[in-house]
């Protein structure tokens, strides 16, 4: 993997720092590990990287001060990061990984541009909206050029949930409907009117799908109801939205929205077949609901070709409501939500104020416009068609090679490896999926397991990916596949044996949990995995990366 240099590598020592580790005796100070036992290649730490205590001691604080229900990733054996740059994270001891799953730095982690746009700005002036200021103007209007025409108006917040709830309330006004159509394994945000649109979350404790929610099949053509043999997917799917529109009307109920990402990727990198969502957009505006595009995920030039997912659908398709997020500040917290002006007046006739006292704030604004820049100045449209291409293309004779991968899908920087214990079944492999996201961390590559049985390998990573990155993941996917497979042997049954996954070395606590769990339950509570993160006592390694 290649490293990344700085011009401040291996140039003096940390300022107020001794050398050595920090010390687990409990008082925190400025200090961190000097970089031993680095692979061969990579930086030392540097000037910048500080620790305030040592990884034992970060462990038992989070503990003890963070809700117990934030997690973290690899929980058997977490990583500690201490920096990044571009493509890399740096644990505590200077190790480098590669990132695979940041799709929030999205043109790199720390890039020099956005943080100089940030400190400009911040010496200057940071304020509310509500005062006149040339950035929030200057972002509306580069990012409505994005888009097609008719979407103008925008709303900007701080983070996709805010941007999804923001949604929601302006399609309730417009037509004056409640109801909303949502997809099944969808994920909207942590806000409680989001919870009550995600299906996952049904059912866990009190909550229950409310009657005004409605949930129509994922558009799934590998393991859903209309698979790639259906003469017509796209058809079939949307005819089972427009049954439940048909049904909710029976009801005499009226449908407000239907809300989905672009492409799905709690779900499991689901791509929906062409033409799927102009069916279903002509059925939700028959029925006077509009169209929510979701774009909080996989939006910013993350498929290559298109700047936003829903264009890869046809200039045809225009939803009515587009969110985004995540990516737009490049790990700051900034979100915005863009609509018609038709529906952005139905909003204001309600007499009430739209007020967020950070969103689109001076300093946010100029980071998204230093974001917008560096997609231009970059290229990193166009790097995401081309590594894109090439990762896929490498996945693919991956997937002629080895009989645990059943599926590649995906397009640009968002790539789905769905792993299956049997190709003509695909019966999920999701033991086996995290055994290998375990793996793969220890070879300083991080990747992560989503999709309703956790069995779908998750590539999203920064846009600054390289053919380079591309190629050194996979000969490590590859690496670890075959070790797995020959475990294996000929094995066709549905749990994994001790000899299978233990057999490699890997955290003690995690194959042990691996092998106590088994494969989920089809009927498991959707809502005990969020980010695969279960609730019961079996919970190390079902725990998945999410972002």
């Amino acid at each position: 993997m290649p490293p990344v240099t700085t011009e401040s590598q291996g140039k003096g020592t940390q300022r107020g720092i001794t050398g050595g580790k920090a010390s687990c005796r409990g008082s925190p100070r400025a200090g961190a590990h000097t970089g031993e036992g680095r692979p061969l290649g990579a930086p030392r730490c540097p000037a910048t990287m500080c620790e305030l205590y040592c990884k034992q001691d970060t462990l038992a604080l989070r503990r003890k001060h963070i809700g117990p229900s934030c997690k973290v990733f690899f929980a058997a054996d977490p990583i500690k990061i201490v920096r990044a740059q571009r493509q890399y994270m740096f644990d505590e001891k200077g190790e480098q990984y590669l990132d695979c799953i940041n799709n929030v730095a999205h043109v790199g982690h720390c890039h020099p541009e956005v943080l100089k746009a940030a400190l400009k700005q911040m010496e200057l002036l940071n304020t509310n909206s509500r005062f006149l200021h040339d950035n929030i103007v200057e972002y509306a209007k580069r990012l409505s050029a994005t888009l097609p025409e008719k979407l103008s108006v925008c709303y900007f917040t701080n983070s996709g949930s805010e941007a999804n709830d923001l949604a929601l309330r302006l399609a309730r006004q417009f037509r004056g409907h409640q109801d909303v159509i949502t997809l099944d394994h969808a994920y909207h945000g942590h806000l409680s009117s989001l919870i009550e649109i995600s299906p996952y979350k049904f059912g866990k404790g009190k909550d229950v799908k409310k009657e005004f929610v409605h949930v129509a099949p994922t558009p799934d053509t590998y393991r859903g109801k209309y698979r790639e043999d259906h003469a017509d997917p796209a058809s079939a799917y949307a005819d089972e939205v427009k049954k439940i529109i048909e049904e909710a009307h029976e009801g005499g109920r009226k449908i407000a929205a239907f809300i989905a990402e672009s492409m799905q990727s709690c779900g499991g990198q689901i791509i929906p077949p062409a033409g799927y969502f102009q069916k279903v957009a002509e059925y939700v505006h028959q029925a006077e609901g509009v169209f929510i595009a979701d774009e909080v995920q996989v939006g910013f030039g993350r498929v290559g070709k298109h700047f936003w997912s829903f264009q890869m659908h046809g200039e045809d398709f225009v939803p009515d409501i587009v969110t985004m997020g995540k990516p737009m500040g490049n790990g700051h917290p900034v979100a915005c939500v863009v609509t018609t002006k038709e529906i952005a007046e139905a909003f204001s006739s309600s007499g009430m104020e739209y007020f967020n006292t950070y969103g689109g704030n001076p300093v946010s604004s100029a980071i998204g416009l230093a974001v917008l820049d560096v997609i231009e100045n970059e290229d990193l449209q166009g790097n995401a068609t081309r590594v894109g291409n090439y990762l896929t293309e490498l996945l693919n004779k991956q997937k002629a090679k080895h009989t645990l991968i059943g599926d590649i899908r995906g397009i640009g920087l968002f790539i789905g490896i769905d792993l299956v214990k049997d190709g003509q079944s695909r019966t999920p492999a999701t033991a086996e999926a995290q055994h290998v996201i375990y793996k793969m961390k220890e070879k300083r590559v991080l990747l992560s397991a989503d999709g309703p049985h956790r069995n779908v390998l998750k590539i999203k990573p920064p846009m600054c990916f390289t053919e380079e990155d591309a190629k050194f993941m996979v000969d490590q996917l590859d690496e670890i596949l075959t070790v797995l497979e020959e475990a294996m042997g000929a094995q066709t049954e549905s749990l994994v044996s001790d000899n299978t996954l233990c057999r490699t070395k890997m955290p003690k606590e995690a194959c042990l949990e691996l092998l106590s769990e088994g494969a989920p339950d089809q009927k498991e509570n959707p809502s005990q995995k969020r980010n695969g993160l279960r609730t019961d006592k079996h919970s190390l390694l079902s725990k998945r990366l999410k972002t």
